[in-house]
């Protein structure tokens, strides 16, 4: 491809996401719509999507950055439902979808359809969750929809490798399947075992935090390529590698975390819109070979697998979540109460994404209908995107489930500060005891005003808020330190301008206030 078309693609999908954060619309539906529209105009050019750039290098970007920001402990704790749906309801979905696509289009095998099954079978939780925690959705729910997203794309990628053996006559039969499938998905986790412990020892021996940050943006390409390589799950290496340095990520030093932070939010915005504009762009591509198809039987088809892939999540939902509850006394007694509610949002968040349209054009040409299998891929993944994206913020405020408690959640926030502040306190006059550690009073009494501010600083989120601005003390606290910074950074910059100081000295000078502003605004907005 050329540059300037790739240019085009990143900052139209850029533009494109950005005024999504301006309106109601979630930025996968507005950048699918928007590359839909787009494929039409005349003069832009033609992306097709190549698997083998989307698996091998967009995908371990994504994935490391989700399991990075994933909690390993709620995963742990809910661990049982993500493996229903992120294992069992692939597999369920894979042979569900295919025999549905088998009964209803003519001429076509059942090792065929079953490539289709697999294809579509994997949702895409990027949309979900993201709408989940726009809508405050309690905290389960939107564990195991990222829980499920981390996992599936192996299981749907391993069911689809079996699959076309059987559909062009190499496979060594449902055995011979079911033994490739474990050890694709046993060996990927081993990898990413295997991998981890030394990465993570890496990270913490190199010194410059640019190295570290380096380091980090090859370690999905790494844990894929080494996964891949010896024919094990290059996704779930990737998920184990990136859990495991997500939990120890405290472990490296500040100036690290800051830029890891930074960087991986600019690679996760440009990745997913760039990844959600392409779906859309792919509406030429995929009608230039459907020539063999009369209209009507195409669309009746696209219809029938839609409806297919829609059921039959909720066909598996509903029993995953209760039956095991009726069977097992040991999950009612460590799994929290559910009603109908909850498996209504999980079956009905099952949008289909990027991977099952990478792996749609990663069918060989050779197979059977394979127009046919990129046809369907593509109306199931805009039909989904559309019908249940649109429909998903309005079914959650209809069925009103409880809402995340932002109160207790800022009180448990204050305790544990209030708890981390005493020990620093008493850590404080540890050192101070010591005349190796001499300070002047001001300056010790600046540590312990610094200390008493952070604990303070969460309690003041509970108290009165400003009867003018309807602020907090700690929000006008934080507003009145930026206006007080950004009058600094004018003087520094008008010295700079009478060459009373150089531009080495005023970049030091601007970069201390900018750490003083990032603390003082220390909660980020989503």
């Amino acid at each position: 491809m050329e540059v300037l078309p790739l240019v085009a693609l990143v900052a139209g999908s850029a533009v494109v996401a950005g005024l999504a954060r301006r309106t109601s619309v979630s930025a996968p539906l507005l950048l699918v719509a928007a590359g839909l529209m787009a494929s039409y105009i005349p003069g832009v050019p033609s992306y097709t999507l190549d698997p083998h750039i989307v698996l091998p290098l967009l995908l371990p970007p994504l994935l490391h950055t989700a399991a990075m920001e994933s909690s390993y402990l709620d995963l742990r704790a809910n661990a049982r439902p993500i493996a229903l749906l992120s294992v069992g309801y692939v597999l369920f979905a894979t042979l569900a979808v295919g025999y549905a696509a088998y009964l209803v289009v003519p001429g076509l095998s059942l090792p065929v359809a079953l490539v289709l099954g697999a294809v579509v079978a994997p949702p895409d939780a990027v949309a979900a969750t993201a709408i989940a925690r726009k809508l405050g959705l309690p905290n389960r729910i939107t564990t195991i929809l990222q829980g499920e997203s981390l996992v599936n794309d192996a299981t749907a990628i391993t069911a689809y490798k079996v699959a076309l053996a059987a559909a062009v006559g190499v496979s060594a039969g449902w055995a011979g399947g079911i033994v490739e499938f474990l050890l694709a998905s046993v060996g990927g986790v081993g990898m990413g075992l295997l991998l981890m412990v030394p990465i993570h020892l890496l990270r913490r021996s190199l010194r410059d935090p640019l190295l570290q940050n380096t380091l980090s943006l090859l370690i999905p390409f790494v844990a894929y390529a080494a996964a891949e390589r010896v024919h094990a799950s290059g996704v779930l290496a990737v998920v184990v590698v990136a859990l495991y340095l997500g939990h120890r990520n405290w472990q490296v030093d500040f100036a690290t975390r800051l830029q890891e932070a930074a960087v991986w939010k600019v690679i996760s915005f440009v990745l997913e819109s760039v990844v959600f504009a392409l779906i859309g762009l792919q509406l030429p591509v995929v009608l230039k070979g459907l020539d063999e198809y009369a209209g009507p039987d195409a669309a009746w088809y696209a219809l029938a697998v839609f409806l297919a892939v829609v059921v039959a999540r909720f066909v598996w939902v509903f029993p995953a979540t209760f039956l095991p509850r009726v069977l097992s006394e040991r999950i009612r007694e460590r799994e929290p109460e559910t009603n109908w509610k909850a498996p209504v949002i999980v079956g009905w968040a099952g949008m289909r994404g990027v991977v099952s349209l990478a792996i749609a054009f990663s069918v060989p040409l050779s197979v059977p209908h394979r127009n046919l299998i990129l046809f369907l891929t593509f109306t199931t993944v805009i039909g989904t995107l559309v019908v249940q994206g649109l429909t998903l913020p309005p079914l959650i405020r209809l069925l009103r489930l409880p809402p995340r408690d932002a109160q207790a959640e800022t009180l448990a926030e204050a305790q544990a500060q209030s708890e981390a502040s005493r020990s620093a306190e008493e850590r404080l006059d540890e050192l101070l005891a010591d005349p190796a550690n001499a300070l002047p009073p001001p300056l010790a009494d600046r540590l312990r005003t610094v200390l008493e501010r952070r604990r303070n600083a969460v309690w003041e989120r509970l108290g009165e808020v400003n009867a003018v601005t309807g602020e907090s003390a700690d929000d006008v606290y934080r507003r009145l330190a930026g206006e007080m910074i950004e009058a600094e950074r004018e003087v520094f910059v008008a010295l700079r301008d009478q060459r009373r100081i150089d531009d080495e000295m005023l970049r030091a000078l601007l970069r201390r206030l900018d750490l003083e502003e990032a603390a003082a605004y220390r909660e980020e907005s989503s």
